[in-house]
């Protein structure tokens, strides 16, 4: 929803109506409830990106009752480019809706040169939020992630690093995000040893990616931690896009980082099937992949991407379809089987 002031610039008012449809779940444990669909900034937000795209982008999602908005310090391209113009809409727009809104960035991965501006050093992890905090106007993040496990720093001065931001007023939670089940359980250990709030686990899941059930989600249960599934359409490949060929245009065709053109046509049959599934439901496959994931208990949320608002729309339509019959997820199991 946009209004017109008097100089003739349009600002941003949010629809009254935001919270009329969305679903909300909690979060393990905690007192935190996440809308079932939440927007991650990973692509289509950097430099090399339309910020007005970007921002009728984050509108859309706050007018749809989209309030948890994922970040990491890298994410662009450039790195730390998707924080830069996400701080900028964030000050035009959404500033005095700071409190309705659930923000989340992460460090770990490789940030700047040298040997402190990657892994899971304490000396890495301050800094990164230091950063993140000026890029993205923010005095606090709601939550903090450590990106992923570093082999070599031991996990003692990773997550007191976690306790220590969240000790700064850096951080109100922290999560961890690609850790396997034994990690996660340590993980959770030490920061209730910390007396930090340790909600989230943000891991790869989808129909075709399903190591989180391998034990992962019944540590998070066991601990009292959600989960926050990234990549829920095996990176396009639950859409309608592959179904009849790969496009040249595609991430596919053009053989990107994370998917090619072997991959898809490795699952091809898988994803024909599981799509006439889905017809079948009044659904569109990239609706039903997301729905599946979030009937597992464990899952708080489900991040999506989007490169407009109308895919955005499309991606919480999911919502409309939660529920699944026995003989529809008999059906799901043998194409996956």
């Amino acid at each position: 929803m946009q209004i017109n002031d008097k100089s003739g610039l349009t600002n941003y008012q949010a629809s009254p109506k935001r919270y009329n449809e969305m679903t909300y779940k909690r979060s393990g444990k905690s007192g935190v409830l996440l809308p079932a669909i939440s927007l991650g900034l990973w692509h289509n937000f950097g430099f090399v990106d339309n910020i007005q795209n970007a921002r009728d982008i984050l509108r859309c999602a706050f007018d749809l009752g989209i309030t948890h908005f994922d970040l990491a310090n890298n994410y662009g391209p450039p790195y730390g480019s998707a924080e830069e113009n996400f701080g900028t809409i964030f000050k035009n727009d959404f500033k005095s809706y700071r409190d309705e809104m659930f923000i989340a960035t992460k460090a770990g991965f490789d940030m700047w040169p040298g040997p402190y501006g990657n892994l899971g050093s304490r000396k890495y992890l301050i800094s990164s939020i230091d950063q993140s905090l000026k890029r993205m106007n923010l005095e606090y993040v709601d939550v903090f992630y450590h990106h992923r496990p570093d082999p070599d720093t031991p996990l003692e001065e990773t997550m007191g690093a976690l306790a220590d931001i969240v000790r700064q007023g850096k951080a109100l939670y922290v999560g961890i995000s690609n850790y396997q089940p034994a990690e996660t359980q340590k993980a959770a250990e030490l920061l209730r040893e910390y007396n930090v709030p340790f909600i989230l686990h943000q891991a790869r899941y989808s129909m075709l990616d399903r190591w989180v059930e391998d034990g992962l989600l019944n540590t998070l249960e066991d601990n009292g931690v959600g989960c926050i599934a990234f990549s829920p359409l095996a990176q396009g490949m639950l859409t309608d896009k592959y179904l009849d060929g790969i496009p040249k245009d595609s991430r596919a065709g053009k053989n990107l980082t994370y998917l090619n053109t072997e991959t898809v046509n490795e699952n091809i049959e898988k994803v024909q099937q599981l799509a006439e599934i889905a017809n079948n439901r009044g659904q569109k496959l990239s609706q039903m992949a997301i729905s599946w994931i979030l009937r597992q208990k464990q899952v708080a949320s489900v991040l999506v991407g989007a490169s407009s608002s109308s895919q955005l729309k499309e991606n919480v339509k999911a919502l409309d379809y939660l529920e699944f019959t026995s003989e529809e997820l008999e059906q799901i199991e043998r194409v996956l089987s």
